[in-house]
């Protein structure tokens, strides 16, 4: 059997990821393992209605700048919304029917505040940077210009308000402002969160330090999943694919890889609250033992 060993003083292989990605890794591994590691991956459990009205706002004010300067209008925003309405995961038709008359609120109002002659320079951009360490990528909602530098625009439609320090703590949103710079060779220290619920604008301005140490520590995070993504493959290698089932039958559900105990102590769970919102607390007896099981509508601010 011939083996290739790695050439000692190789550069090692970036680890290529998103913001969600290290995310993942830092609020639980074992779902980190499930959503990026096994395959195929576990089954998840239903929708939830709250990413149901998240997407489909998002979609829609995606939308409205890609429309004719003449059509940028609260009116359009409202018919793209209704005409991209996602119903998964509410209670019945009744209550998607209330929420999709509220995000059609949200939506018209607010690009009612906007000026449509103000072209993005990005809308749905995905924009990526890399060091010797990690490659970085991602897609922003909103990149706009002003004067002579780049702001990134986060749309946020979740019914808990926003503090200045969610701005200022998102790795994500470090990284959408470094790899926005790098890509376009232009300054963008500037990152906003944009809460349709309130209208509230949440805005951080970063120094080159800040954005550096949100850097250091996606490369910190980043070698640290990278290892045990390693050490994952080496003992339990690629697992292979189920067979498709028949036409007309529905796949069995998916369960976890079958680990040995030193693999699923590398991905150990991190029980809390958000076990309650976890698209796989049916394979995680911690999870459930954490806290309670939450119905896919139960994120909606009713």
């Amino acid at each position: 059997m011939n083996t290739q060993l790695p050439l000692e003083g190789m550069p090692r292989r970036l680890y290529s990821c998103t913001p969600s990605r290290l995310n993942a890794w830092l609020d639980c591994r074992r779902r980190y393992r499930f959503t990026y590691l096994d395959r195929p991956q576990p089954s998840k459990g239903p929708a939830w209605a709250h990413n149901s009205v998240g997407a489909s706002v998002h979609n829609a004010l995606a939308g409205w700048w890609r429309e004719p300067y003449e059509r940028r209008t609260p009116l359009t925003a409202a018919v793209l919304l209704t005409n991209g309405w996602i119903t998964k995961g509410f209670k019945d038709a009744e209550q998607s029917v209330r929420w999709l008359g509220r995000a059609r609120d949200l939506v018209s109002g607010y690009v009612a505040t906007l000026d449509p002659a103000d072209d993005p320079v990005g809308v749905e951009r995905t924009v990526a940077t890399r060091t010797k360490v990690v490659a970085l990528s991602g897609r922003i909602d909103r990149l706009d210009r002003r004067g002579d530098e780049l702001v990134v625009v986060d749309y946020k439609t979740g019914r808990r308000p926003l503090t200045q320090d969610d701005a200022r703590s998102s790795l994500a949103l470090a990284a959408y402002a470094i790899a926005a710079s790098t890509m376009m060779r232009t300054p963008c220290r500037t990152v906003e969160l944009h809460h349709l619920p309130t209208g509230e604008i949440v805005q951080w301005r970063h120094t080159e330090e800040s954005l550096t140490r949100h850097l250091r520590r996606a490369e910190e995070i980043a070698s640290e999943a990278a290892e045990a993504d390693e050490r994952y493959r080496e003992v339990v290698g690629t697992p292979a694919r189920k067979a498709a089932a028949p036409p007309g039958e529905r796949p069995p559900a998916a369960g976890p890889a079958a680990v040995p105990p030193e693999v699923d102590e590398l991905f150990a769970p991190t029980p809390g609250p958000i076990c309650s919102w976890c698209d796989f607390r049916r394979h995680c007896p911690e999870g459930q033992a954490a806290g309670p099981e939450r119905r896919p509508w139960d994120g909606l601010a009713d």
